[in-house]
Formats: C-alpha cells, sequence, structure tokens
C-alpha cells in the first residue's frame, strides 16, 4: 500500500483507481484548496518530505496544478533530506536557532521520495549544506523550474537515513524474544493434539502471543486454512496446495494476459523490490517470485479490489512464519539463500501463505474495493475516538492543521506493519489471528492505543511539520513483543471501556 516504500504518508489522496489506491500519481492528484489552513499547511508539507508518491518510470514528474513544470527526482530527494536533516538539527540545537542567521531555502521541488527506496539518494556536500533552518513561509515559496536541473552532479555516494514512514533496520529473528511464550508449548501441544481441536481455548491461548515453534499451525488454524478435526488436516493441507498450484498454472500466464492484468501485474513487479530492502532475504529473485505469484493471483481471484499497493506487505508474516517453520529457530532468516530448499518446500511455504492471506484479507476486504471506504470509516472512528479519550491531544492536532487521514491512512491500510519491526508485527498478528469476533475491529482500537502511546512527544511539538515528521518516523526500530503486549493490552482496555458506548463509532460527516 507502497511504502507501499515497499512499502503512503499522502496515502490518503485517493485516485479513485483500483490498482494504486492510496497512493496515486502525481498527474491524477488533486490539492486542496489554500485558502484552506490545513489544506496550505500539507500541501506545504506535502512538498517538503512526502515519501510515498509513486515515482515510476519517469525521470521527472509533474507538480498538480503546474503543468509545465518538471522536477527531477534527484532534486527532489536531495531537498526532502536537506529537510529532516534540518528538522533534527533544530531539534538538537535549539538553543542556537534564536542567534544563528539562516540563508533562505530555494526549494525547487520535493515531490516525492522513491515508494520503497531507503538509501536516499544525495546530491554534492554543496546542495546538502545549503540549508540549515526551514519555515512554512519557505515551503510555501513559488516553485521554480527545474530545466538545468540536468547539470546537477550525480550522487557520489549512499547513505541510509531514518526517513519518514520507515522504521531504522533491525535484525527480526531474536530467539530470546519468544522465550516468555515457551513455557505456553505444553499447553497448545495438548489443544492442538485433541481429535476435535477446541478452537475457542486455542485463540484464548494465543491471544497473549504463540511460542515460535506452534505458530505456524496454530495460524493455519486460526486462519481457517485448516480444519479442526486432527485427522482431516493432513489431506485437506495436501489438496490446498494443490489447488493453489493448479492456480498458478491457469492464472500466472502474464505474457498472455489481457491489458489490465499486465498493469497489475507490472505494479505487483514494481513494488516487490521494494519491500525491506535492508533485510537481504526479500531481495533475493527466488522470495520475489513468490511474492509476485501470490499477489498476481490473489488481485485476479478479488476482481472487486485488485491488487492494492499496501497488500505486498501483508504477505511478509506469514511467508517468515512458515519459513521459521521449516529452518527452526538456530537459522538466521535475513540472510538465508532459499535456493538451499527443495522446490517442494519452496512451493509448500508459498501456497501456505496465499491461502492464510486470502482467509486474513476476508476481514477486511473493504478496506481495498473502489475508493477504500472501509478505511475512510475507520480513519473517522479513529477519530471520534481520540477526541472522547484525550481531548487535549485530538485538539493539539486539530489547532495545528494535522488530519488524521494524513497519518492513520496508512496505519490502517498497511496495519502498522510499516510502524513497527517485522518481528513485532508477528506477534501483533498472534492476537489479531485469536479475535474471535475479526481483527478489524481489534484493530481500530490497536491504532488508537498506539497513537496515545507518544501523546507527551506529540505534545511538545509546536508545528505542524513537526508534528507531521514525528507521526510518519515513530521510533519503533527498538520495539520488542513486550511493547506489543503493552499495546493489545491497552487497546483491549479501550474497546472494554467504550463497548458499550457505540456512539465513538458513529462516522460523523
Amino acid at each position: 500500500m507502497d511504502s507501499s516504500s515497499n512499502h503512503e504518508n499522502s496515502s490518503f489522496w485517493k485516485t479513485g483507481t483500483k490498482n494504486v489506491p492510496g497512493r496515486p500519481s502525481p498527474k491524477t492528484t488533486s490539492i486542496k484548496s489554500t485558502k484552506n489552513s490545513v489544506g496550505t499547511s500539507f500541501q506545504d508539507y506535502q512538498l517538503s518530505v512526502s515519501d510515498a508518491w509513486d515515482t515510476g518510470d519517469d525521470e521527472f514528474c509533474i507538480i498538480s496544478g503546474i503543468a509545465d513544470t518538471k522536477i527531477s527526482k534527484r532534486v527532489s530527494q536531495t531537498t526532502a533530506m536537506n529537510v529532516i536533516e534540518t528538522h533534527r538539527s533544530n531539534i538538537l540545537h535549539k538553543s542556537k536557532e534564536n542567534t544563528t542567521a539562516t540563508a533562505p531555502v530555494n526549494i525547487k521541488a520535493t515531490r516525492q521520495l522513491s515508494l520503497g527506496e531507503d538509501n536516499v539518494a544525495c546530491s554534492n556536500d554543496n546542495d546538502l549544506n545549503k540549508t540549515s533552518n526551514f519555515s512554512s513561509k519557505v515551503l510555501s515559496s513559488s516553485i521554480e523550474n527545474t530545466s538545468t536541473s540536468e547539470n546537477l552532479n550525480r550522487p557520489k555516494f549512499r547513505q541510509i537515513h531514518a526517513y519518514p514512514g520507515r522504521p531504522q533496520p533491525q535484525k527480526f529473528t531474536s530467539n530470546s524474544e519468544d522465550s516468555e511464550y515457551e513455557t505456553k508449548i505444553e499447553k497448545f501441544s495438548t489443544i492442538l493434539e485433541n481429535q476435535l481441536l477446541d478452537l475457542i481455548a486455542l485463540k484464548q491461548l494465543s491471544w497473549s502471543g504463540i511460542p515460535r515453534k506452534m505458530r505456524a499451525v496454530t495460524w493455519r488454524i486460526l486462519s481457517k486454512y485448516l480444519p479442526p478435526s486432527l485427522e482431516r488436516r493432513s489431506s485437506v493441507l495436501e489438496s490446498k496446495r494443490q489447488n493453489y498450484h493448479d492456480l498458478r498454472l491457469k492464472y500466472f500466464k502474464v505474457d498472455s494476459q489481457d491489458e489490465s492484468q499486465q498493469d497489475t501485474y507490472r505494479q505487483i513487479h514494481i513494488d516487490v523490490p521494494r519491500m525491506n530492502p535492508h533485510i537481504s532475504i526479500f531481495q533475493q529473485e527466488l522470495v520475489q517470485q513468490m511474492f509476485e505469484r501470490i499477489l498476481f493471483i490473489w488481485a485476479i481471484r478479488h476482481p472487486a479490489s485488485g491488487y492494492v499497493q499496501g497488500i505486498n506487505d501483508l504477505v511478509t508474516p506469514f511467508f517468515i512464519v512458515f519459513l521459521q517453520e521449516i529452518l527452526g529457530p538456530e537459522r538466521d532468516l535475513e540472510t538465508f539463500n532459499l535456493n538451499e530448499l527443495s522446490v517442494d518446500i519452496r512451493d509448500n511455504i508459498e501456497a501456505d501463505s496465499f491461502w492464510c492471506l486470502s482467509k486474513f484479507l476476508d476481514c477486511i476486504q473493504d478496506n481495498y474495493i473502489f475508493a477504500q471506504l472501509g478505511i475512510q470509516e475507520k480513519v473517522n472512528q479513529l477519530k471520534d475516538l481520540i477526541q472522547r479519550i484525550d481531548g487535549t491531544l485530538h485538539k493539539h492536532l486539530q489547532n495545528h492543521g494535522v488530519d488524521y487521514l494524513q497519518f492513520s491512512f496508512r496505519w490502517m491500510n498497511n496495519l502498522l506493519t510499516r510502524e513497527l519491526p517485522l518481528h513485532c508485527t508477528i506477534r501483533l498478528w498472534d492476537t489479531y489471528l485469536a479475535e474471535s469476533d475479526g481483527f478489524a475491529l481489534f484493530h481500530l482500537y490497536v491504532c488508537a492505543a498506539f497513537l496515545l502511546h507518544w501523546r507527551d512527544q506529540l505534545l511538545q511539538q509546536n508545528d505542524f511539520q513537526g508534528l507531521m515528521l514525528l507521526l510518519q518516523n515513530l521510533p519503533t526500530h527498538n520495539w520488542g513483543n513486550k511493547h506489543i503486549n503493552v499495546l493489545v493490552a491497552e487497546a483491549f482496555r479501550l474497546k472494554f471501556t467504550y463497548a458499550d458506548a457505540p456512539k465513538h463509532l458513529e462516522g460523523k460527516s
């Protein structure tokens, strides 16, 4: 959904197209009138740090409303990084800001950073040092034509930055993370080995976390991919894997598809390499081909939505869990070469990931249909919920022109996979899969608890840019299972507290 940058912050501007809902191309995006102060603030911000615009294959992109103005991606990336580095400098050297004279910034263009590229290209050192501060007045200054941008020097180096929209890279296979759940293995074994499984007991036990050793089979059952009956699981598993193999033969014929399917495949082919660019296993050609097949076949079988950017992120947890089942806890998944596995094992992992993803998305299908009305409704519900829980935080966001759609659209679209490290997402999905009434409603309360967790930091930000930079780059890179345990517990408390007060879930026009 991106961003996905795999794996979006600007994703709330809808295009009305099926292939890229939530991430409109610059040519089709309309910006609200600048007479509206909120719209102006976000337009300014959008021109400074957006990392969610799909650049496609063009060297230049057109600014909405300025049809004759073209922007070099190199200039866009450079200026955006200037903004981010400046914001960081302003925080670290706040005491010096009032005494240091700063030169105005000539912003030629900062329309987009390539969605999914975490290696941000920077121009020469002079370009990087042009800026030491910026303000909303500078951001709203006229955008100059960049026809001379071809004279810029090409980047001399690439440097990894923690820019808005993507947690900092880290390992996701920490054996110690699951130690607190290992005491539950015997309980899981008892339930799973019953001839007729007690699904309610399994959900209750899984809600607070599943041991890694038991996670794959538990996820299959909670996803309704496997039946509760022990004696039928083996035959059903074999049958479903064969069914997926048949679907591959039937649908995955890219060269012979019609134009609309070609467009779908092309978008998937662009998005998949952008996923988790810091983790080497996802850059392997075999892995990317598996993801492409899963997403393409799912899109063909779900024409009401088709492929939507962001769904690619939702394959990852299933893939990792089923791969961990094969390799065991002692193997380092990040650097594992998938060529070491047999074709049959790889096909089984792919088939299981496809069917579990399909079942998982059934709960949130309305999030991905035309105009993504399900997400819009949930964003409005989140706004009303925060307004009731914490009026001070709500007013702070509103007074500085921050609309909930501007940051929480991606939370709903990607289920927080862009905000959390991968191992935290997997732990969170233990709870989601265990939610007896479907996780779509519970995810709303998780997002509310997630936003409230950063309350103090948000209240310290006194301008629109500062708030948006924080909301798009929340410091979760050091989070572990304990943080997720607290998050879901708080979400449960909120859900329980407001369960009998449904007025907070009524969308307001």
